[in-house]
């Protein structure tokens, strides 16, 4: 990664990092440990397996659409540092009841009626919890780097968030639930104490008021800021991704189960390589680009993303399936005969979706004025938040409608065309504007 690397040595990036990384591992390991032992050991048909995935998809991300606007009035006007520091204390309190809902279910006490209920409440409450910490994991880039550093910056934060979430993803397909329990305490405690060293971030701007009315705040954010048309496009754009990533990730689990007839292991395997192609796709995009910031390989990158979900879907539908009664262990599933087909298929959508969607991000950042990054992204967060909702129930719509799992890949790979367009756009409007630090424009929101 161009001149990127040597941030992972300084304290005004390092300590971010770590804790943004060790968020992500946790949200990741909680949750997939809860979806993994649902799907595969409480509920037994697919329809209901989709349903319980989507749903939570849909209970994680509902807090984004609701408090994203306060997090980013909070954000802009507060120290940032300390707020990490507050939701990074309030992760410990939040696992300890994610811990007893699945310590309850390894117990086989009460799963329907106490287990499940506590880990969907722990699950809403990291979601809450990160939405106040995702406006400022982007904001506070362009505060503490350099202009030229920013995209950088921003590819590692994206490339750490989702190795995170391969190790996370992959511990949980793997370990015990009762060890994932155990696990998500000592991860959240090593978060708060790493959030410690983040240097201070203080308001760039004083004076603007918080409006604690959520729905009015929200309204007003989302349109002072979707009006403008640069931030509208790669806002809608970044939306779209989610949206797909949505549909994807609920589809895996029940596909892996049904379809590809595999184990809980091959399912935690296929979230993993999803995990680090996007990875990948943020590094390759920074050096593409050179640190510039520019959505120029952002309409490529979907094109791509789309055929492979073609690729993936077509290799699905052809897998032959195990034994009636068996399910393939992850040595077995390896050695199936068209496996690397469908492995890399996976991997090429997921890689073409990091260099799609990072250098939006790193737009979103730094044409806005400093102190006004954070609602920005809080901004993007509502909508991007809404999209991933109607995703889930899109999903759910089309298993009660009877639309295979398989097929539903196709809703994907129709959805990358619209993000083309949009993404060819946005580089048209970026050419009118500079796409670097924009301190010196008027206010937009």
């Amino acid at each position: 990664m161009t001149d990127a690397l040597h941030l992972l040595g300084v304290r005004r990036f390092l300590p971010l990092f770590a804790t943004q990384l060790l968020n992500a591992f946790n949200d990741n390991l909680f949750k997939n440990a809860m979806v993994l032992f649902v799907v595969y050991q409480v509920y037994n048909d697919e329809t209901s397996e989709t349903w319980f995935s989507a749903i939570t998809t849909g209970i994680f991300i509902l807090p984004f659409f609701l408090l994203s606007a306060l997090s980013g009035q909070l954000a802009d006007a507060r120290d940032k540092a300390r707020i990490i520091r507050i939701v990074k204390a309030c992760e410990i309190a939040i696992m300890l009841v994610g811990a007893a809902g699945l310590t309850l279910a390894w117990q086989g006490l009460w799963v329907n009626a106490v287990a499940i209920p506590l880990m969907l409440l722990a699950l809403f409450a990291m979601g809450v919890h990160s939405t106040f910490f995702g406006p400022i994991k982007y904001a506070i880039l362009p505060q503490q780097l350099r202009p030229d550093e920013v995209l950088g910056g921003t590819g590692l934060v994206e490339a750490g968030t989702y190795i995170a979430i391969l190790g996370g993803t992959l511990l949980a397909g793997v370990i015990p639930v009762e060890a994932s329990a155990v696990g998500v305490i000592v991860i959240a405690m090593i978060g708060y104490f790493t959030s410690l060293q983040i240097p201070p971030a203080p308001a760039l701007e004083t004076g603007h008021r918080i409006d604690l009315n959520i729905l009015r705040s929200s309204v007003r954010l989302v349109s002072a800021t979707l009006h403008i048309p640069r931030l509208f496009l790669a806002i809608v754009a970044i939306s779209f991704f989610w949206t797909i990533g949505a549909v994807l990730f609920i589809q895996f689990p029940p596909l892996v189960k049904n379809v590809l007839t595999a184990d809980r292991e091959v399912a935690s395997l296929f979230l993993g390589i999803f995990s680090v192609g996007v990875a990948i796709g943020s590094v390759l995009v920074n050096r593409l680009l050179k640190g510039e910031v520019s959505a120029r390989y952002s309409t490529p990158s979907v094109l791509v993303m789309g055929l492979f979900v073609v690729a993936f879907h077509y290799f699905s539908v052809r897998w032959t399936p195990a034994p009636d009664g068996h399910l393939y262990g992850i040595g077995e599933f390896m050695q199936h005969a068209e496996v690397w087909l469908l492995l890399i298929s996976l991997l090429g959508i997921a890689v073409a979706g990091g260099m799609f969607v990072v250098p939006l991000y790193a737009f979103l950042t730094t044409t806005v004025r400093k102190a006004e990054a954070a609602r920005t992204v809080a901004a993007n967060n509502i909508v991007n938040s809404g999209a991933m909702v109607a995703g889930s129930l899109l999903a759910i719509g089309l298993s009660v409608g009877g639309v295979a799992t398989a097929d539903q890949l196709l809703l994907a790979a129709a959805m990358c065309l619209v993000s083309a367009w949009l993404a060819r756009k946005l580089h048209k409007a970026c050419d009118d504007v500079v796409c670097a630090d924009m301190e010196g424009l008027p206010p937009t929101v």
